[in-house]
């Protein structure tokens, strides 16, 4: 370790003087893991930066790497990521991943998952996730460098958010195609698995508060058995919603017959995906929220 630390420090002392870095304090650099069931996140915060480094995985997703800052150091375009070397191991060289776009809100950029994925196997080596760029302000060369001590134990407590997670987040169900088979109402096994698990998101999130159910049907028969066909196909959704525990009151049903086809009916496969019930989420907005939680604790005050 006192070689490690040794080698940390020569390491920032030879940086260029040009380069203006930001990196934690050896001594002081950490990592936590925390999260929920619909979010794990690993971080390391850079005080100097005014911001954190952190490895976000989502419920349903992979994990990506974020950096945010309140600051707004990195300048417009794409910044380069890279997995830096080991300084205490000379034999190996940094290991470009690729430029990474610099968005202009709080997360000043964000990774893919393979992206990701190599920069936490580096930190298990030792390595240090790199973001090098320009300066927002005067142009100048900067590097955004996060270390790898005291990863161990927060990365296991992060892999044990991770198995925690829901099987999807709501980006993923929002809007949900739900396919039936050829004049058939019955929910195959398939719509049944993915119904479960947008079930799990609505009894886990209360801020989600509206289901709305659109039938349809391909062009087969005449307009008014499609249209009769649309309306049981939400209906047959509808119940297996309120058979787990879905109030009906937050259930909206519409049916169009054959009017609003995805693609042409000009093939069976198309007609198949014609044939479906489209399954639509809403949720509060952050104010709803906010006056929510109001109610709640002005309910709870004594008379």
């Amino acid at each position: 370790m006192r070689l490690q630390y040794v080698a940390l420090l020569s390491l920032f002392v030879s940086l260029p003087a040009a380069a203006l870095t930001f990196q934690p304090r050896l001594e002081h650099a950490e990592w936590h893991a925390e999260g929920d069931q619909f979010e794990c996140r690993l971080i390391q915060p850079i005080k100097s930066f005014g911001g954190v480094g952190q490895f976000v995985r989502r419920a349903g997703e992979l994990p990506t790497f974020q950096l945010i800052s309140r600051e707004r150091w990195l300048g417009n375009g794409a910044a380069t990521l890279v997995v830096g070397a080991a300084p205490w191991r000379p034999e190996h060289r940094d290991m470009p991943l690729g430029q990474v776009k610099v968005d202009n809100g709080e997360v000043l950029l964000k990774s893919d998952n393979q992206q990701a994925a190599r920069l936490l196997t580096g930190l298990m080596e030792g390595r240090s996730p790199l973001v090098r760029h320009r300066t927002r302000q005067t142009n100048e060369y900067m590097e955004v460098r996060l270390l790898p001590a005291r990863f161990g134990q927060a990365f296991r407590e992060f892999q044990q958010c991770t198995t925690q997670l829901l099987p999807v987040n709501f980006d993923q169900v929002k809007y949900l195609q739900l396919s039936f088979a050829s004049s058939g109402i019955d929910l195959s096994d398939e719509t049944r698995k993915q119904l479960d698990k947008v079930l799990l998101l609505l009894k886990a999130d209360p801020t989600i508060n509206s289901i709305r159910l659109e039938g349809h049907s391909d062009n087969t028969g005449n307009r008014l058995t499609n249209r009769d066909l649309s309306r049981r196909r939400a209906l047959a959704v509808a119940n297996y919603l309120k058979e787990q525990g879905i109030p009906e009151g937050q259930i909206t049903i519409r049916f169009h017959g054959e009017r609003y086809p995805l693609v042409p009916n000009n093939s069976e496969a198309n007609r198949g995906k014609n044939r479906r019930v489209t399954l639509y989420l809403d949720r509060l907005s952050e104010e709803q929220i906010e006056q929510e939680r109001l109610a709640r604790n002005a309910s709870a005050q004594p008379a």
